[in-house]
Order: structure tokens, then C-alpha cells, then sequence
């Protein structure tokens, strides 16, 4: 696997200090332990001042601070230095304020990778940030502050360059690492969990206030007056949060949110927020979803209850929120495992993969998988221009050329936003920020706006102003097009050139097919529905209000027929104003088309300055070093830059995939054909890489409980004895039903520090695949899944009627990560009921636990 740091020759002696400018944010507590700011007569000189401020306006671009709402009361962010120390086995990061006040020294090679993750972009309404979750002994602050560390990078490289330095110092979540030290263990765990807060109703009101109909029967005189927003909270973490809605019978969000790289997870809170002016912000109610109780890889959507407690202990209902929760728990083995899957992978293009996949085994999520692997093997170009070549040539008419939604169009969509987003982002972020926060209305059609024809024609000239606003900034950064972007806009310009070339004696003049075509792609599938849903494309927060989103869906109606080089034609009759400006702008137009579909001969030009460029090679460089001497499992944790791939958790989520859609596989109908015996080869690959995983997992949970202790070996402590597990875990205390429309969940009592396994058993099987191998134990009558409502009481009982750890109903992981086989389950079974203790093992560099795999068998 190479990327495009390969053409950089590495150093023999790269340094182990390195340096970065942050923002850094500091709550009040932690604020006020520090000493004041430096007085003004002490500042940098005047020449530096001024480029520190011209930094500091070029990178607010990239933030939402101008449509942000008190989000940050609690704290203010400062310019910050970080200075990451390599000293033997230990790393230390040293946060420095005003450049030499200590505010932090964290020790990195006391953390889990999994305590250095992504914050998201609405926590600060800031990009680029990264959070650092320590606990006691794992950092130094002069503050004794529990909060995570905040810092904000200059922009997405560095950020990712520092992310995956830090993750290389910190210790990764394996298992089997005693029993597998060729290896370094014997599999490795990710989780993410994704969430999309649709909607609200009824928020604040009581159960009893609404009639069955779902009609207020009491009078909410503030309703209006009120903004509603949530807070999402995983592990009694807050990691993001939604944009305030005014109103609270009904608020609509439909904001995505996604977390990658979890520890053990055990539940997700949704905090319900009311705030009214003049008033201090209250809390409606809780929604508590224990995440153990998901299938993994599944979708689950319905209407949550927001849950307050009452004044007797018991649990009222105010309103309910409506959600669209997935969460993923994978297995991921070494890399060596997936060779097979590997191969088949490249026998044939990831789009005919993408493609077969799709028909055969109505798989819709895995393409992004797919391109990761083509990018981080380097044939994604040369792929989707093959696949191009022979849509185009299929072609009918080019009427509908690349109009419709084919695998192309979605692999190229999928390209532009994986190359494209700093370009997008250059392109339309900063005027559509100042039109979203300036809360430009628009209207010029006369029967929406009811007003006369004079106001219409100052929404006309309004209009023309911020669509030359939006095109002025469009055109201005046409040069910052990535290369990956280029090459394939070339591709398709010239091969519809070649099969669209009009003849002598031709009527139809198709000499602007081929702009068109690119344009097709640049605009129609990238450009305008970023200005149509900026919030999809991480440009604004939240959804924009209803008269804003008016004025975008204007605005990219006239860019739309700008690209389309069309300035004549227009449908509505109101909208004919703006033919001037699409004339004018014609000719530009076409050198934009003509510049983006234009590659260049510069690399890595994002890498910025010659400063940075080298720091950053110096890194990478040392990462390669760090990287050599690591074990197989450890080399494998840390991400690949530049976009920080993971091949082998890519192929462990394609596999899971694989595995639930294959089990109907043999009720659907098959022709025989070569995309039947592809489907079938590539889907016998994922079963073996299965039962790899299966043998792994009954080999690990045998030799545990059978020795009651790990294996001694010289200094193996060492390491170990630093591993701290900080997770807390959630015991329920609540009866929690899981319906298929909703999932509520009561209070939650006061959390207890547990050590955490994940479960692993994967999702039952449809009797019908008959083919698959059998992935449960016991009577078949018994694995049969969930259909309808089942109450699961909060903690089960031992037999000395003292509390243990609640028992899984159902399976909480994912397909692919393995229970035991059918040829180990009797030494398996022995092995689980001679453990003399309900906790759990995590191999984790020598943190012992007991209990490994504690419901392996349960669903």
C-alpha cells in the first residue's frame, strides 16, 4: 500500500521534537489558574502582529464562529504551542500558553488510541479540532482539571498528521497478545456510532397534556419564544451538539453526527434543552439508549421518549425525539488475514465490485469502503476512468448523459467529496456563512411573496448581487481544483468529445457537450447541492431557517443554468431578471470548465508554505521509522496519511456487510451468470476470513479461562503496568423496551468503574442460508432473532442475589466478529462455565480481566 508521501526520501536521523501552533481551549476553571495574558506594551512587533492577525483572519474562514450561540460561556479559546517529547519509552505532550506557561503535560504513552479522537464540528462550531481524553496519572495540570484537552489545528492536514503521530506513541485496543507475538496479538477492536437527530415533537410537554390525537390540550404561552436544542453525550462524554430551533411543539434538525474510533461503549444520552430569552437554559428531559441492546451494522429509526424524573422517583414523559441510530463494533484481524479478500478485491475494478454488491446483495453503504482500499492501492483514477470510458460508450443520447444516478455518477460524487472538501470549502464557505448569518431573504416569485411588483424587483437585484458574490468567490479559487479532481474531469471531457464529435453534415452543434459534461459533475452532483444543503457538507451548522433556504435554492438555480451555459431558457417567468448576469458570466464560465478539467504537473501543493512542508515530512518520516520496529497489529493501528486509511478495517466492515447481506442470498433469484460467480467467490472469502475470526476468539476465551492467568514473560509487565482502563461503565437500573418504532429507557443510577469487553457475538442467521456456517451454538430454536417488544429487566441476578453484569438479549456486535466455531464449541462452553468470576478480559498491555467474551453465546 503506498500514498502519496512515497515521492519524500525519509532521513536517517529525524528529530524527536516536534512543534505546532494550536488554539487551545480553556474552560474558566482551568482558566483561572493561570496567569494573565501578557500586558500590550510586551507583544510581538509590529510586523509580526500583523501577520499573526492576517493568520488569524485567514484561518476564521474555516470556523463557524459568526453563527454561533453562547456555546462557549463556559470558556474562551487561546493561542497555544504544543511541543510533543520523545524521551525512551515515554512521549510527553507539553501545552504551552502565552509561550511559556505550562498549561498541560499529558503523557501519550499512557493513553489508549482510543482516548485521541476527532472532536466534532459542532461542540465549538470550530473544524480541525482534536480531543484528548485523560485521567488521573495519565497528565500534569497546575488546574487538577478532569475535562478532555481541545486543541485546533491550522487546517485538515495538520490535524491529521498530528492525530496519527500521537496515535503511534498511544496504546492500541488488542487482544491476544501473549498468544499471538508474531502478530502482536490476535485481533484488534473499532467502534463508531452514528446518529441523526431528525426531529422533535410535544418537546416540554407532559404525557397526560396530550390528547391520543397528538394535540396540546394545555396552552404553551412560551412555545414560540423558546429555542430547543440537544446535547449528545456517549459515556457521560458531551461530544457534539445540535443548532438551536425555535418553537417546541415541533423542531425539525435532521443533523448527522458521527463517532469514530470509541471505547467500549455502554450508552448514549440526549440531553433536551430549553432556553428562553432573559432566562437561564433548563433542561426538558433525557432520552438514555443503552447501546448494548443494538444489533451492529443495523439502521434503527423511531421516536424516543424524552424522559424527566418526577417528583415521587418516577419517570415523566416530555415529548419525544425522533432518531436514526447505527452502531458498529468490529473485529479487525491482521492484514495478513484478508489476503484472500485482498486478491479478489483486486481482480476486478471496486466499481464492478461496487456495483455487483449492490444488485446482488442490495449492499448501499460498503462503496466508501471500496474506494478506501482502491485509494490506498492507488488505482482509483485509473478505475473510474476505465468504468467512464464504458458508460459513455453504452450511451444512448446525450441528452441524458450523466444525468441519472449510476455507479459512476455516485463513485465520482464519492471522489469529489473525499479530494474535494478544502476546495469546496475555498469555493462557496465563506459567502454562504455571511448570507446565512445575515439572514438574507430572497423571494422574487410574486405569488409566494404577496408583494408589489417594485419589491419584487429589489428580490430581483438582491438576488443578482449574491449570485455575482457567490460566483465572483467560485471563479476566484478555480486554480486550488485538486489534481484527483482534474484527471477526471479531463476524462470525461475528452471521452465525450471523442463520442459526441459532431460531423460535417451534422445538424445537432454539440461543441458544448463536453463543458457540459464537466459541469454535469463539478456543479450539478458537487457545487450546487453544497449551496443547497450546506449543512450536509460541513459548511454551516444545522439546518438553515426556511426563508434562508429560500434564498439558497435561488441562488443555485441561476448557478446551475450559469453551468449549464444556458442564459436564455429559463422556466419561470420571474426568474428572467438574472439573464444579463448569465451572459456576462458565460465566457467565464466556460475558462472555469476549461481550467478544473486542466491537470497540473504540482504535488501535495495543500501542504502549504515550505516551513510546514517540512515539518510535516519530518513527521511522516518519523512515523515510518516508529512504524518498522512496531508489531504486525500495532503497525496496523495507526492510520495511513494523508487521509488516514485503515485497509484492514475497511475489509473487516466490507466482510460484516458481506455476511448480513448474504443471508438471503440463496431466496433470491440467480441467472448463473459471471456476476453470480463473483458474488459467490467474493462472498466465500468474507465466510473465511469469518471463520478466522471465529477460531481466534474460541482460542483466546479457551486458553484464558483454562490457565486462570497470562503467560509471564521478562519485562512483559512493563508495558502493562501502564495500561490504565478509565471507561465507566453504566449499569441500567431502568426496564428498557426495544420496539421496532421506539426505544425508551428511565433514569440512569450512579455510574460504577467496570472493566469493559465488548461482546462478539455476531447477529443470528436466516435458516435459508444454507450455505453459511453455522455462527450459533445450542438449539436452533433458541438463536431465532427478536421480532417484536421484549421488556429485558436491568441486572441480573447471581445466585447469591448479588447484582452481576446484565446479560446481553442481543447481539451486540457485529456480523463478522466472531463466536465460537462449531468444532470448538464444546472445549468453548467448558472453557466459559469453569471462569469463576462475571467480569470480563481485556488484553490490553497487561490489564488483566476476568471473564473474557462474558456473553459470547447470548443475544
Amino acid at each position: 500500500m503506498s500514498n502519496s508521501w512515497d515521492s519524500y526520501s525519509t532521513s536517517s536521523d529525524n528529530p524527536r521534537e516536534f512543534l505546532v501552533s494550536v488554539e487551545l481551549y480553556v474552560s474558566n476553571a482551568a482558566g483561572a489558574a493561570l496567569r494573565k495574558p501578557l500586558p500590550d506594551s510586551k507583544k510581538l512587533p509590529k510586523r509580526d502582529s500583523a501577520g499573526v492577525d492576517a493568520k488569524l483572519k485567514e484561518k476564521s474562514s474555516s470556523n463557524w464562529m459568526p453563527l454561533q450561540r453562547g456555546l462557549n460561556g463556559s470558556g474562551h479559546w487561546r493561542s497555544a504551542t504544543c511541543r510533543l517529547l520523545e524521551e525512551g519509552d515515554r512521549c510527553l505532550l507539553n501545552v504551552y500558553v502565552d509561550e511559556s506557561i505550562l498549561y498541560q503535560t499529558v503523557s501519550v504513552h499512557l493513553l489508549h488510541q482510543t482516548d485521541i479522537r476527532p472532536a466534532d464540528n459542532s461542540l465549538f462550531y470550530r473544524k480541525n479540532c482534536l480531543g484528548i481524553f485523560c485521567i488521573a496519572g495519565q497528565r500534569w495540570t497546575p488546574s487538577n482539571t478532569v475535562e478532555p484537552l481541545y486543541i485546533q489545528f491550522a487546517n485538515s492536514d495538520t490535524c491529521s498528521t498530528w492525530q496519527a503521530l500521537l496515535k503511534s506513541y498511544a496504546i492500541p485496543e488488542i487482544y491476544g497478545r501473549w498468544f499471538y507475538p508474531m502478530d502482536g496479538g490476535m485481533y484488534r477492536m473499532w467502534r463508531q456510532v452514528e446518529l441523526t437527530v431528525i426531529q422533535g415533537r410535544n418537546l416540554g410537554l407532559a404525557k397526560h397534556e396530550i390528547s391520543p390525537n397528538g394535540v396540546d390540550n394545555v396552552q404553551n404561552n412560551d412555545g414560540a419564544d423558546v429555542d430547543i436544542s440537544c446535547e449528545i453525550h456517549l459515556n457521560d462524554i458531551l461530544c457534539s451538539r445540535t443548532t438551536p430551533k425555535r418553537g417546541s411543539s415541533s423542531s425539525d434538525w435532521h443533523e448527522d453526527f458521527t463517532f469514530p474510533g470509541l471505547p467500549p461503549f455502554e450508552s448514549l444520552d440526549i440531553v433536551v434543552w430549553k432556553e428562553k430569552k432573559l432566562s437561564k437554559p433548563a433542561v426538558i428531559g433525557i432520552t438514555r439508549i443503552s447501546l448494548g441492546n443494538f444489533r451492529r451494522g443495523d439502521t434503527v429509526e423511531g421516536w424516543f421518549p424524552v424522559l424527566q424524573t418526577g417528583s415521587i422517583g418516577t419517570d415523566v414523559q416530555f415529548g419525544e425525539l425522533r432518531l436514526k441510530i447505527r452502531i458498529d463494533e468490529e473485529i479487525i484481524l491482521p492484514y495478513s488475514c484478508y489476503a484472500g479478500l485482498m486478491a479478489t478485491c483486486s481482480s476486478r475494478s471496486f466499481l464492478d465490485w461496487t456495483s455487483d454488491l449492490e444488485s446482488r446483495l442490495k449492499l448501499k453503504t460498503i462503496s466508501p469502503h471500496l474506494l478506501s482500499i482502491a485509494v490506498a492501492t492507488n488505482v482509483v483514477i485509473e478505475q473510474v476512468q476505465d468504468y467512464a470510458s464504458r458508460e459513455i460508450d453504452n450511451s444512448t443520447s446525450h441528452h441524458t448523459l450523466f444525468r441519472g444516478n449510476t455507479i459512476l455518477t455516485k463513485t465520482i460524487e464519492l471522489c469529489m467529496t473525499w479530494y474535494g472538501k478544502a476546495f469546496l470549502e475555498a469555493s462557496i464557505g465563506p459567502v454562504l456563512r455571511r448570507l446565512v448569518a445575515e439572514k438574507v431573504t430572497i423571494e422574487v416569485d410574486p405569488m409566494r411573496s404577496g408583494k408589489s411588483t417594485r419589491d419584487v424587483e429589489k428580490n430581483v437585484e438582491l438576488l443578482i448581487h449574491w449570485c455575482q458574490e457567490f460566483w465572483k468567490q467560485i471563479y476566484s479559487v478555480r486554480t486550488e481544483c485538486p489534481n484527483e479532481m482534474r484527471i477526471l474531469f479531463k476524462t470525461i471531457r475528452k471521452l465525450v468529445e471523442q463520442r459526441y464529435r459532431p460531423g460535417p453534415s451534422s445538424v445537432d452543434n454539440n461543441n458544448l457537450l463536453p463543458w457540459q459534461s464537466v459541469s454535469a459533475f463539478c456543479f450539478l452532483r458537487f457545487i450546487v447541492p453544497a449551496i443547497l444543503h450546506p449543512h450536509l457538507f460541513g459548511l454551516c451548522p444545522g439546518l438553515p431557517s426556511l426563508p434562508v433556504q429560500r434564498s439558497l435554492t435561488l441562488i443555485a438555480k441561476v448557478i446551475q443554468s450559469l453551468a449549464n451555459l444556458n442564459a436564455t431558457v429559463q422556466k419561470e417567468a420571474f426568474m428572467r431578471g438574472v439573464q444579463d448576469f448569465l451572459k456576462d458570466s458565460l465566457s467565464a464560465m466556460i475558462d472555469y470548465l476549461m481550467v478544473v478539467s486542466t491537470p497540473t504537473s504540482e504535488t501535495l501543493s495543500s501542504l502549504g508554505d515550505a516551513t510546514n512542508r517540512h515539518d510535516r515530512i519530518n513527521m511522516v518520516n518519523t512515523l515510518r521509522q516508529r512504524t518498522r520496529n512496531m508489531t504486525i497489529l500495532d503497525r496496523e493501528s495507526v492510520p495511513i496519511l494523508p487521509h488516514l486509511l485503515d485497509v484492514p478495517r475497511h475489509l473487516a466492515i466490507i466482510t460484516s456487510a458481506v455476511i448480513r447481506g448474504s443471508r438471503e442470498l440463496n431466496t433470491r433469484p440467480r441467472t448463473g451468470d459471471d456476476t453470480d460467480l463473483a458474488v459467490d467467490d467474493f462472498c466465500s472469502k468474507c465466510f473465511e476470513v469469518e471463520e478466522e475470526a471465529l477460531l481466534r476468539v474460541g482460542q483466546l476465551a479457551t486458553k484464558l479461562a483454562s490457565g486462570s492467568r497470562r503467560p509471564s514473560f521478562p519485562d512483559s509487565a512493563v508495558d502493562g503496568s501502564v495500561a490504565v482502563d478509565h471507561v465507566n461503565r453504566l449499569p441500567r437500573s431502568s426496564i428498557l423496551e426495544i420496539t421496532s418504532t421506539i426505544t425508551s429507557a428511565s433514569s440512569v443510577t450512579t455510574r460504577q468503574r467496570k472493566p469493559t469487553r465488548p461482546s462478539t457475538a455476531p447477529s443470528p442467521t436466516s435458516p435459508s442460508s444454507s450455505n453459511r456456517p453455522h455462527m450459533f451454538l445450542g438449539d436452533p430454536l433458541q438463536t431465532e432473532p427478536r421480532t417484536h417488544s421484549h421488556a429485558i429487566p436491568d441486572e441480573e441476578k447471581s445466585s447469591n442475589g448479588q447484582n452481576a453484569r446484565p446479560i446481553h438479549l442481543k447481539a451486540p456486535s457485529t456480523d463478522s466478529a466472531p463466536a465460537f466455531s462449531a468444532r470448538d464449541a464444546p472445549s468453548a462452553i467448558h472453557s466459559l462455565q469453569q471462569m469463576d468470576s462475571p467480569g470480563d478480559y481485556m488484553d490490553d498491555q497487561g490489564k488483566r480481566k476476568r471473564g473474557l467474551l462474558r456473553g459470547i453465546l447470548r443475544r
